[in-house]
């Protein structure tokens, strides 16, 4: 059996949908392990970030496959506003 529950950021809780994406992606979700929590913190943040639900599936998308590629955070984002 796997685990289920995934590390979340330092201000942010896990969101469903982004949680349920990385779950089921064992490359994407070794890389979420592996970064820190703040890295983790920017991910969720600039998923949580947007306003409409279709820029949000795009986010939430790029994040896995640009996990899988390597990137510890999202590129070309000032960061995290809550931290």
């Amino acid at each position: 059996m796997t685990k289920k529950v995934i590390s979340a950021g330092t201000v942010h809780k896990m969101p469903a949908d982004l949680q349920r994406v990385i779950t089921f992606d064992p490359v994407a979700r070794a890389a979420w392990e592996d970064i820190t929590p703040l890295a983790r913190n920017e991910w969720i943040c600039w998923v949580e970030s947007v306003r409409k639900p279709e820029t949000r599936k795009l986010h939430i998308e790029r994040t896995r496959t640009e996990l899988m590629e390597g990137k510890r955070r999202p590129c070309c984002w000032p960061g995290c506003p809550h931290r």
